[in-house]
């Protein structure tokens, strides 16, 4: 049986630290892991302006953590670059319901150990997510199919990455997604689950709620490059406004015609039409 947030009874003073103090050091570490998530990917597209041999930044060491390599032995440096992407990217964009869980905590239905089991279970999703992209990135890599900087070669890939992205956006799965993801309340009602093992499974179904909603923008990297900070900016930025209830729901259908116009263009452009 589901045991709703608001059912159990905690004590006052358990209340009062989960809402002060102890608040406020949550949020200052889930702020350092996106912020040390940043500098990583900061510091790797740093390091790979550098020419080959210098050992500024510890250029050769970082490069090798984007290079890709043939085979599966380059799976491991790709899969770590795109978790650390996903983080850096992710997990801002879940702050609504991770705040509201706090909330919750505040009223006496969780706590610290529960906020990170929470956040864990949310970046379980991305990292399997993660480990499909590192396959293809890998995949495309090993048949010459990829720039360095992660750019797809494949000519019509751009343009059919930018089209599938657009349409998703207006896809009854996209709309079925943000609903939950912009309702973070609700989710957690629906869904509750006491303890940290609770939570970790809130966790994971958030994250798998969130990559149903993002998966398609995320593949966009193959599009702006794989380790373009303005493209993971961007995209950090339009997921995040996407996912507020009054400012995402003027968002998502005008990302949408800008995705499919671009994708269209990209199409025309490569059988010279235009």
């Amino acid at each position: 049986m589901t045991a709703y947030p608001l059912s159990g009874q905690r004590s006052v003073a358990h209340r009062s630290r989960f809402a002060g103090g102890g608040r406020a050091a949550l949020w200052l570490a889930f702020f350092a892991l996106v912020l040390g998530s940043w500098a990583i990917l900061m510091w790797i597209a740093a390091a790979a302006q550098v020419p080959p041999g210098s050992e500024a930044f510890g250029a050769d060491y970082w490069r090798s953590i984007c290079a890709v390599s043939p085979g599966i032995a380059g799976f491991p440096a790709v899969f770590g670059m795109w978790a650390i992407m996903s983080a850096a990217m992710m997990a801002p964009t879940a702050m609504p319901a991770f705040n509201t869980y706090l909330d919750l905590g505040h009223a006496g239905a969780g706590n610290a150990a529960g906020f990170w089991a929470l956040v864990g279970g949310y970046l379980a999703a991305w990292l399997a997510f993660s480990l499909g992209a590192a396959g293809l990135q890998l995949g495309l890599a090993s048949a010459g199919w990829l720039r360095p900087d992660g750019v797809v070669l494949v000519p019509g890939a751009p343009a059919a990455l930018l089209l599938v992205a657009g349409l998703y956006q207006l896809s009854p799965a996209k709309a079925a997604c943000l609903s939950k993801c912009r309702a973070p309340l609700s989710f957690f009602l629906a869904n509750w689950r006491e303890g940290p093992s609770g939570a970790a499974a809130m966790g994971l179904r958030l994250g798998l709620v969130c990559v149903g909603c993002c998966w398609a923008l995320m593949l966009l990297a193959f599009v702006g490059g794989t380790m373009n900070l303005a493209f993971m900016g961007l995209a950090t930025l339009v997921m995040v406004f996407e996912k507020l209830p009054e400012v995402g729901r003027w968002l998502t259908r005008p990302l949408a015609a800008v995705l499919v116009v671009a994708g269209l263009v990209d199409a025309l452009r490569l059988v010279n039409v235009i």
